[in-house]
């Protein structure tokens, strides 16, 4: 394993950001190229606990010579918001500067254009640099997972329907609950990496990309941050690269039985009111329509103080917040449905 680190100059003097990047060099020319990274999104961190434990394997894969791929490795994606700590709190999703999600508003170009993103980086700011060496890195390959987690929340996928069903062997081996289908509309890192790729072409848009993966992987909720979740994980991807050809080593990977919508499919429950938020029901809950899912006491004591929240159709539970004391319009829960949601939705990622 080969160890580098790309310096990326801050926006005020005195100030640098380091990112390591961890290379494993392939036997196989024509084996894929994998490219994963974790912690984006910089406090979300169970992606950052799989890859020290996948690093182990791919280590005693590497000794044994058994490793086909190339393989790239960036397990804390994000320098810029690890540093972000606002009241002791550690702010790793939006950069405090430009008030941006750092998963968002990733290049948006035709993979030809690709080495057009590190030209004259001195132009842009450090998220901007930051984000255009990154999304480099991942044009490089075949297969890219971006490792992100949800607040609690079961393990899922958002894949993109140019890559489903091949991905099925992805969810099987890290025993997602579901996948959400995604459109592929949006500026989000695993979408762009997908837009360059189906419009190699420009003005020419490809619907399916055999031997190719974008794909952003939730690994359940933020604090499940522990050594055999990790390890177990590892496994999966480890499991997963191994049936792709990427390692030399055998993989049985049964089929993925959870549940694969569209995320037209996907009830997003917001609460009409502000206040105390009692849940009802948990995460892998299979619910019906009209179940009560939670209650927002609104105005505490009063005798009409308190809203009820019903499930607009059945489902299952994949996420719910970790908030107890909620503002109006906030996000509670996502609910997997059979049947498109009658709620408006705009092209691209369910939240900001």
């Amino acid at each position: 394993m080969d160890t580098t680190e790309i310096i990326i100059p801050g926006d005020t003097p005195g100030i640098e950001w380091r990112l390591p990047v961890l290379h494993f060099k392939g036997s196989d020319p024509h084996a894929p190229r994998i490219y994963i990274q974790a912690a984006l999104h910089a406090n979300e961190l169970p992606g950052t606990a799989l890859l020290h434990f996948l690093c182990r394997k791919l280590r005693a894969a590497e000794d044994a010579g058994r490793i086909a791929s190339d393989i790239t490795i960036v397990p804390q994606a994000n320098p810029i918001g690890a540093a972000q700590s606002h009241f002791g709190e550690l702010q790793g999703r939006f950069d405090l500067g430009s008030r941006t999600n750092f998963n968002r508003d990733f290049p948006l170009i035709s993979l030809r254009d690709r080495d057009t993103l590190v030209e004259d980086l001195d132009r842009y700011p450090a998220t901007d640099r930051l984000k255009r060496q990154l999304i480099h890195m991942a044009l490089g390959a075949d297969l890219v997972l971006d490792l992100h987690c949800d607040d609690e929340s079961l393990q899922y996928a958002y894949i993109d329907e140019a890559f489903w069903p091949e991905a099925a062997d992805l969810a099987s081996a890290l025993s997602m609950d579901a996948v959400l289908l995604s459109d592929g509309e949006s500026s989000a890192f695993e979408e762009a990496v997908g837009f360059a790729w189906k419009y190699e072409v420009p003005g020419e848009k490809r619907s399916r990309l055999p031997g190719k993966l974008s794909v952003t992987v939730e690994l359940r909720g933020r604090r499940d941050v522990y050594p055999d979740m990790a390890s177990a994980d590892a496994d999966g991807v480890f499991a997963f690269l191994a049936a792709r050809g990427a390692i030399r080593d055998s993989a049985t990977l049964g089929a993925f039985t959870g549940p694969a919508v569209p995320l037209d499919n996907i009830e997003m429950i917001r609460t009409p009111v502000a206040g105390t938020l009692l849940f009802h029901r948990d995460i892998g809950e299979t619910v019906a329509a009209g179940d009560l899912l939670a209650t927002i006491v609104a105005r505490p004591g009063m005798a009409d103080g308190e809203t009820e929240i019903r499930a607009p159709q059945a489902g299952l539970i994949v996420t719910r917040t970790s908030d107890r004391l909620v503002r109006r319009r906030a996000d509670l829960m996502k609910i997997a449905c059979g049947e498109p949601s009658t709620a408006l939705r705009k092209a691209g990622t369910l939240e900001d």
